[in-house]
């Protein structure tokens, strides 16, 4: 099948009631035939369904589709996007490791890199840029997994997967990639090498603002049973889930059965059976809510380019955007419809255009079904200092935009009202 049609189909066999749409199976559990059977399930010997903070047949279906649309071995599902950065990263490291990455990231998760996993005692060490010699040059013994965005949030860097895997590879190290922006049906990171896919459910797949949830998928080839020491947690007895031997025991899911048994299960962070319904309606209209975007976007942003109120405008569609070369290769053509600008004025002018709007929504969401605006220097970003903001491409005047479904015209009569309130 292709994308559209796994976006729809993906994952789900109607079971002996028929069903067209996938059921919500809201239960916190599922009864056993007998104790042999119970076991079985438990021990990972038989698939089945025990208690739902660690399996559920709805978000089930969500997970395989996911994997299917990334092309990976098997996903797990979480409450939201920042719980899936953390146990993507949380599933690899120890205290005493580290991770590298690009400096180019969402405001919470470099948060949480800089300032939470320390407290655990892993490194989290920011590259100058997103050059592969770049994040090369971090790596040491205890690096653990490099991580980047393959679109940077909101600095639209777009990272050259294939070259940073190949770096990554030949220091024996996992590559892991938030694929939010860039969306599956644009770009497939694990094609290009990348070990494990993260992302934020709540964005694009949800499509319409109202529901939270993060995904974690691997793509099944890194070899971990070749690298007993650097990763112990999968070539050792687990005495977290009965002494299991991820590595040699699931060869080719190693890390996501770990994910889920060891993280998902002791964590807790599940996704709920309703949260997951909600999300496979938005998927199954992903593909053509981004055509009208990203087609929308494109008009805002010639738009933007041509008025002399806007002193800037960073959309990877434009063959000066300096992304552009490496954009045209890894998404095909098919731009996100995020995009920013820096209104003339500075700062004061970004932060006036963002009260001004009227029908653009004031959020710091994206990939909704409606236009939305941020100013990440006070909202997303607004806990980085000067420095740290320059350093993930945040410019005091920055204004984002998530291009949404609404008639363009009607877009651009509010950007240019907004416009004229902010720059006199």
């Amino acid at each position: 099948m292709r994308d559209e049609t796994i976006a729809v189909h993906g994952g789900y066999k109607a079971g002996p009631d028929r069903a067209v749409a996938v059921p919500i199976f809201q239960t916190v559990a599922h009864h056993f035939d007998d104790a042999a059977q119970a076991g079985a399930v438990f021990d990972l010997q038989e698939r089945g369904f025990h208690y739902n903070r660690i399996n559920n047949p709805t978000v089930d279906v969500l997970e395989q589709r996911m994997a299917m649309l990334e092309h990976g071995a098997g996903a797990v599902a979480l409450s939201s996007g920042a719980a899936a950065v953390r146990y993507s990263v949380r599933n690899l490291t120890e205290a005493g490791t580290n991770i590298v990455t690009t400096p180019y990231l969402y405001g919470a998760t470099y948060t949480y890199f800089a300032h939470v996993l320390p407290q655990e005692g892993v490194e989290a060490r920011f590259a100058a840029d997103a050059r592969p010699s770049s994040i090369e040059a971090l790596i040491d013994e205890h690096t653990r997994a490099v991580f980047c965005e393959s679109i940077g949030n909101p600095s639209s860097t777009v990272v050259d997967i294939e070259a940073v895997a190949q770096a990554c590879h030949r220091r024996g190290v996992p590559l892991v990639v938030d694929n939010t922006v860039a969306t599956p049906l644009a770009l497939k990171p694990v094609d290009y090498g990348a070990d494990v896919v993260v992302h934020s459910l709540t964005k694009f797949v949800g499509g319409h603002g109202t529901t939270l949830g993060g995904m974690v998928i691997d793509a099944g080839r890194f070899p971990w049973a070749e690298h007993p020491e650097r990763f112990p947690m999968f070539n050792r007895p687990e005495p977290a889930f009965h002494g299991v031997v991820y590595a040699r025991d699931f060869p080719a899911t190693a890390y996501i059965v770990r994910c889920r048994t060891v993280g998902l299960r002791n964590e807790g962070a599940a996704l709920s059976p309703f949260n997951a319904f909600l999300l496979l309606q938005g998927l199954e209209t992903m593909a053509v809510r981004l055509e009208r975007q990203q087609q929308s976007a494109r008009v805002v942003a010639e738009h933007l380019a041509r008025d002399p109120r806007v002193s800037w405008v960073q959309y990877l569609g434009f063959p000066d955007d300096p992304n552009h070369e490496l954009a045209r290769r890894y998404l095909g053509g098919r731009y996100p419809s995020v995009l920013t600008f820096g209104a003339a004025g500075g700062r004061e002018a970004a932060v006036r255009f963002f009260d001004s709007v009227k029908l653009i929504k004031r959020l710091v969401n994206m990939g909704d079904a409606k236009t939305l605006v941020a100013h990440p220097a006070s909202t997303t970003h607004r806990q980085l200092d000067e420095a740290a903001l320059a350093q993930v491409g945040v410019r005091p005047e920055m204004v984002r935009l998530s291009v949404g479904l609404e008639h363009v015209d009607d877009i651009l009569e509010d950007i240019d009202q907004a416009l004229a309130a902010a720059t006199g």
